[in-house]
């Protein structure tokens, strides 16, 4: 797997509106690309890199709270399902479609990531990483499963998630033929350098996925 990890300060200034791993996401994001955002919620992602860098962006969410607060941002959105809505897309639609914060709600997390990368040239991932060594205290000392310290949330709220790490991303790429390119790696908001302690030591990874040659 040919991997480039992406570091920065250790303090990172940023808008209050847009989420740490959005923000991350935006920097992956080259002026005037064309992106798809597929569970876009009410739009902050999309509406700064419009306003930033230009993008010609488009979104699919699937609550109406959420596609309403799109449009009020003048942001061109549909309200559709992100396991079904990729399907109307022809291949190479778009530069980058982004997943953030998405995967682990997904029933079929490969035929989504396929997707994303037959309708885009890259797919930009964000999720949370329960393999940080606060998760594995408090498995081990609790015996509870631990929420996810970036965005948390119980086992028994709506909507239910599989808990997965690192590690078992990376895995499940060289499964599936998908390759990580580059990589950032977040510890509560805050980009870090993790080395080979990434699994350890991040609490939300964000990754460029492309098709493996």
């Amino acid at each position: 797997m040919n991997s480039q990890t992406l570091t920065s300060p250790d303090v990172v200034s940023q808008p209050a509106r847009l989420r740490s791993d959005l923000l991350a996401i935006a920097d992956l994001v080259e002026p005037g690309w064309r992106v798809l955002d597929i569970g876009c919620g009410d739009g902050a992602l999309l509406e700064y890199l419009r306003d930033r860098k230009q993008v010609r962006g488009r979104g699919i969410e699937l609550t109406e709270a959420g596609v309403l607060a799109c449009v009020r941002r003048g942001l061109s959105v549909r309200q559709g399902n992100v396991q079904e809505g990729l399907a109307d897309y022809p291949d190479r639609s778009f530069d980058a479609v982004i997943l953030s914060q998405t995967l682990p709600f997904l029933d079929d997390p490969a035929m989504v990531l396929n997707e994303m990368l037959r309708v885009g040239r890259t797919a930009i991932v964000s999720f949370s990483n329960w393999g940080h060594w606060r998760c594995r205290l408090e498995l081990l000392f609790t015996g509870r499963v631990p929420v996810a310290i970036d965005l948390p949330q119980q086992w028994y709220e709506s909507p239910r998630r599989q808990l997965f790490s690192v590690t078992d991303f990376a895995r499940f790429c060289r499964q599936i033929g998908v390759e990580i390119d580059r990589q950032i790696y977040l510890n509560r908001g805050v980009r870090i350098r993790t080395g080979r302690f990434k699994n350890l030591l991040s609490t939300t990874a964000v990754f460029t996925l492309n098709r493996r040659s």
